[in-house]
C-alpha cells in the first residue's frame, strides 16, 4: 500500500490530471493555469484574485434520474411521516409515500420547494447538519448502489484539487440546498463550508433551554439558480471569479458573468455524453438540460468536456 501511493503521488506530481484523456480539453485548463499562475506573464493573476466556482448537480457530482436532495426530501417524508397523517391523502406527499414518484413531481420546482420546506425546517441548523450526515452514511443511489458520495467525478476531483496546488480559492454555488451541502463538502471536495454557497431557507435565533441556536424556518430565502447565481457570488465572494465550471443552462449566467469580466478568463461545460458509463443527455433533459449554454459556448469559444472522450475513468475506483 506504501508503494501504491508513493506511485500515485509520483504520478500525480508528473501529471496533476491523470483521469483526463490528453486533448484539446486537458491542454486548455493546463495553458490557463500555467498563464496566471507564471509571475512575469502579461495574463498573470495573483492569487488573492484566482476565484473558481463549480456547479455541484451534474459537474462535481451525479444528477440523474433525479436531483440527489430530491432523494433526501423523499426519504424524510417517509420518515416523518407517522407524525403528518394528513400526508395520505395530501399531494404531493402522498404520490411520494405510494412510491409514485413521477406524480410527486408533475408540479415542478413548486412542488419541490413544498417537500422541502416540509422536512427541512423546524429545527436547529445542528440537528439538520446531523440528519444530513446520518443519511448519507446509509443511503445509496437507486441505479449504480452506490452511496452517492462515490457518485463524484474523478476527474473533477483532480482538477479541485490542481487548481488549489496553484493558490486557486474552490467555491461551490450550486441550486442545491447551502446546509445540504455543506455538512460533507470538505470531506468529499475540499472545499469547506465557507466556500459552499447554494439555495437556503432563513432561520432565526432563538434561546432553547438558555442556549443560542438557529432555528430554520419555513420560508425560502434565496433560491441560487440561473441569473441569481452572479448575485449570490457576489454576495457571498465579493470577487469576479476568473474561472467558472458547470453543466446546464442553470449555470449559463455564471458562465457569463464570469467571461465577462476583463483579463483572462475560463469557462468550462461538462457535457454529458456517456450512456454506458453514466448518463448521455443535454438539450432534451428535464434534469441538467444543457441547450442554450451549449449553443453559448461554441459561440463563446468555451472548453466543453465529452465525457464519454475527454474523461476515464468517470467515477472513483470505477474499474474495481
Amino acid at each position: 500500500m506504501i508503494a501504491a501511493g508513493l506511485m500515485t503521488t509520483f504520478a500525480s506530481a508528473q501529471d496533476p490530471l491523470p483521469s483526463w484523456n490528453d486533448g484539446k480539453v486537458k491542454e486548455s485548463i493546463v495553458a490557463f493555469v500555467e498563464n496566471v499562475t507564471k509571475v512575469g506573464s502579461a495574463d498573470f493573476v495573483p492569487a488573492n484574485e484566482r476565484i473558481a466556482t463549480f456547479d455541484n448537480d451534474g459537474t462535481l457530482w451525479a444528477e440523474q434520474p433525479m436531483y440527489f436532495q430530491a432523494f433526501f426530501i423523499f426519504d424524510r417524508i417517509k420518515t416523518l411521516a407517522p407524525q403528518h397523517p394528513e400526508w395520505k391523502t395530501k399531494e404531493p406527499f402522498s404520490s411520494v409515500l405510494n412510491g409514485d414518484l413521477k406524480t410527486a413531481l408533475a408540479g415542478g420546482e413548486h412542488a419541490l420547494l413544498e417537500m422541502a420546506m416540509a422536512t427541512h425546517a423546524g429545527m436547529t441548523t445542528e440537528e439538520f447538519e446531523a440528519i444530513v450526515t446520518d443519511w448519507l452514511a446509509t443511503a445509496t443511489h437507486p441505479t449504480t448502489k452506490r452511496p452517492y458520495t462515490e457518485m463524484v467525478y474523478q476527474p473533477m476531483l483532480e482538477l479541485l484539487a490542481y487548481l488549489r496546488a496553484n493558490d486557486f480559492k474552490t467555491f461551490i454555488v450550486s441550486g442545491g440546498g447551502i446546509e445540504f451541502m455543506r455538512p460533507w463538502s470538505e470531506r468529499v471536495y475540499g472545499i469547506p463550508p465557507e466556500q459552499v454557497i447554494g439555495s437556503s431557507i432563513k432561520t432565526k435565533f432563538e434561546l432553547r433551554d438558555g442556549k443560542p441556536v438557529l432555528v430554520r424556518l419555513p420560508e425560502l430565502n434565496f433560491i441560487d439558480d440561473k441569473e441569481d447565481k452572479p448575485v449570490g457570488i457576489n454576495q457571498h465572494i465579493g470577487r469576479r471569479p476568473i474561472a467558472a465550471f458547470g453543466n446546464s443552462d442553470g449555470d449559463l449566467q455564471m458562465l457569463q458573468w464570469t467571461a465577462a469580466g476583463s483579463g483572462p478568463r475560463f469557462c468550462l461545460y461538462v457535457h454529458h455524453t456517456d450512456a454506458e458509463r453514466e448518463w448521455a443527455y443535454d438539450r432534451e433533459s428535464k434534469i441538467g438540460r444543457l441547450d442554450k449554454g451549449l449553443a453559448e459556448a461554441a459561440t463563446k469559444g468555451w472548453t466543453v468536456v465529452d465525457m464519454k472522450r475527454d474523461w476515464t475513468p468517470i467515477f472513483p475506483n470505477e474499474n474495481e
